[in-house]
């Protein structure tokens, strides 16, 4: 290769690379190499209208001084102007501040900790319960009253309510404990989900729960998705034809809960768990009523078959499982081909 490059300059490249069998690919390799082996770095030449070193650590010392180190470039900047003094522009700042890796948020802020997804399965009553309060509109402006509502998520059976003129933990408390009295809940045996609200998180309601050996679970903040259960129940609530749009007192209010929740445990046919009524899901009385149901759909079938497609008709399923976030399946792995 040295016989080449020696030889180059004379006769050119090709033809000393032809004659002594070397690819010129490999000459020009050769030869870069050893060029940026023996090059010496050029130091960038400094605009004229640079700060020198000098100045731009002097305007670093300002920065980092204890009268601005917590202080914008832009406050720097404009304090300094008011006392008659300029060093250079804000954005001369900021590139010797980005230079020296500190361009960043330089103020004490509040790090917010990381919630996990509440994931919860329920296969039966009574095994998860989802709980939470609204506020009813009162006779004027700024006067309401609370309801608080528990919820089976895997039957939709509403298992205690409560119409209260203020939110309490105490009332919380007391309404949670009738309730699993009422319903027999055993240690270990039930989760009781909630969002965050003050009454939810409260020290009464979580000595409580641990007493009764109740799992208790919170949706993230501000994420209504990981209570649906309960915001779903009071979207059917409010939606019905024969809800005010304000109640005259906290009697009005009771009355009307006391007609809703009977009709809503024993008449509504719920869509999400086979269009049956959440009362019949809660006692286990599900498979008795799908079967009833087969039996009309097979006679409606043998009576005129013409009017069917395929095959009998079926009703709804019932629901296997209830799930508050489910978790997404794992994918599938590929299989490679050799």
């Amino acid at each position: 290769m040295e016989a080449t490059l020696s030889l180059s300059p004379e006769v050119g490249i090709r033809p000393a690379c032809e004659s002594l069998g070397v690819s010129r690919a490999a000459f020009y390799r050769t030869r870069n190499k050893e060029k940026a082996q023996t090059a010496v770095p050029n130091e960038r030449r400094r605009h004229h209208r640079a700060l020198s070193p000098e100045e731009r650590q002097e305007v670093l010392d300002i920065l980092h001084s204890d009268r601005f180190v917590d202080k914008a470039p832009h406050e720097v900047y404009a304090t300094l102007l008011d006392e008659g003094i300029y060093h250079c522009s804000i954005r001369t700042m900021y590139r010797i501040l980005d230079k020296n890796s500190e361009v960043k948020e330089r103020r004490n802020q509040l790090s917010h900790p990381v919630y996990n997804k509440p994931e919860l399965l329920a296969t039966g009553p009574n095994q998860v319960w989802s709980w939470d309060i609204t506020k009813l509109l009162g006779p004027a402006k700024w006067t309401y009253f609370y309801l608080y509502v528990i919820m089976d998520i895997f039957s939709r059976y509403v298992v205690g309510w409560m119409v209260a003129p203020a939110e309490s933990a105490a009332l919380a408390e007391k309404l949670i404990k009738e309730t699993c009295e009422k319903q027999r809940i055993g240690r270990d045996q039930l989760t009781l989900h909630a969002d965050r609200g003050s009454s939810m998180k409260s020290k009464q309601v979580a000595f409580l729960l641990a007493d009764l050996g109740i799992t208790k679970t919170h949706s993230r903040p501000h994420t209504s998705d990981d209570n649906p259960y309960s915001e779903a129940q009071f979207k059917t609530l409010k939606y019905r034809p024969t809800f005010p749009e304000r109640f005259g007192c906290i009697e009005d209010s009771r009355s009307h809960c006391q007609d809703f929740f009977p009709w809503y445990n024993k008449e509504h046919l719920h869509s999400g768990i086979g269009l049956l009524t959440p009362e019949t899901m809660h006692y286990g009385l599900a498979q008795d009523v799908r079967k009833a149901r087969e039996e009309v759909l097979r006679i409606a079938y043998e009576a005129h078959p013409e009017r069917f497609v395929r095959k009998i008709p079926v009703p709804p399923a019932i629901p296997e499982a209830a799930w508050i976030n489910k978790p997404k399946p794992a994918p599938e792995s590929v299989p490679v081909l050799h």
